[in-house]
């Protein structure tokens, strides 16, 4: 019996033909819907960023934090509702909002109580992360022009209000404000009266800065030490010997944000004048015969006239 051999291979087998991918439609297809995807993921991310806000800034941010801390403790219910319903009034106008501390809030180690704005700012800086500028305004202060904002009467024309090369500690200081900064170099806008600078109005643009400012200023050394006027004096200290900080400040014409009702230690370019922006009654808790509430008595009726006349 004879087994089938294997077919002999032909002498002339056919011409090479190269190699074809098995699925050329399955490749092709996944690419494309590799693309789509990419294309849907940026689009989406697109519309995440446009809606959040600009610079990853969520949508209803708001621009300014209004900080005042409330001494409740030795001041009427009716004035302090007052300062707040100012604040909030304001606030709500520009899209603004506010934040009320109080000088309770804070462990201050046995300094006075006045120390408390720098935790109240440190702790709105938190509080608010994306918001761009923090005014401090004492509570013993009006907002009487609603019409003026943080943005078009201080920083955008920042520039054109800053006072170059002046004194810091009024009149013979050798540390003087810088005579080249540009706006965005600005981050801590303040003015001064006759004593020196003048912190119950004063603004703070956020970011690292502002922190590492609002930290050295609440240094447990400064606070110890016994200035005469307290953190007043502390501020003075470290802003002539912190050239980092000295850099980023400017100051201002003292009537922008800042002008002092009769009695205030303010020179005459400093007193308040009707249409002016802030009205403080500085000093009016020092004794002397001064009362707070019924300095700011007259104004209180004058600025709720002024807002609802422009609502």
């Amino acid at each position: 019996m004879h087994l089938a051999l294997p077919a002999r291979k032909s002498t002339h087998p056919p011409p090479y033909a190269p190699r074809t991918r098995r699925f050329p439609m399955l490749r092709r297809s996944r690419v494309q819907a590799i693309v789509i995807g990419l294309c849907v993921l940026s689009a989406v991310l697109f519309l995440i960023s446009h809606l959040g806000g600009s610079d990853g800034v969520p949508s209803g941010t708001p621009p300014v934090v209004i900080v005042t801390v409330l001494d409740q403790d030795n001041y009427s219910k009716a004035y302090i509702d007052n300062i707040k319903e100012n604040r909030i009034e304001y606030a709500r106008k520009h899209g603004y909002t506010t934040f009320f501390p109080s000088n309770t809030d804070y462990d201050l180690a046995g300094a006075p109580s006045s120390w408390a704005r720098v935790p109240a700012l440190r702790h709105a800086l938190t509080k608010f992360p994306h918001s761009t500028f923090f005014w401090f305004l004492d509570q013993n202060s009006l907002i009487m022009n609603p019409a003026l904002t943080i943005e078009g009467h201080v920083m955008n024309p920042i520039e054109s209000l800053m006072i170059k090369d002046q004194p810091i500690v009024p009149p013979d200081s050798v540390i003087k404000t810088f005579s080249h900064l540009k706006a965005h170099q600005v981050d801590l806008v303040l003015s001064q009266d006759r004593d020196g600078l003048a912190h119950g109005s004063f603004i703070v643009r956020r970011g690292e800065w502002s922190k590492f400012f609002l930290d050295t200023w609440f240094d447990p050394l400064y606070r110890s030490y016994n200035f005469q006027k307290a953190d007043a004096h502390a501020l003075e200290h470290i802003v002539q010997w912190h050239p980092t900080i000295l850099s980023k400040l400017v100051l201002i014409p003292q009537r922008i944000i800042n002008a002092y009702s009769p009695g205030g230690p303010a020179e005459e370019s400093g007193m308040y004048h009707d249409g002016d922006f802030v009205i403080r009654f500085a000093g009016c808790d020092q004794g002397g015969g001064r009362d707070c509430i019924k300095e700011a008595d007259p104004f209180s009726k004058q600025w709720r006239t002024v807002f609802h006349s422009q609502r």
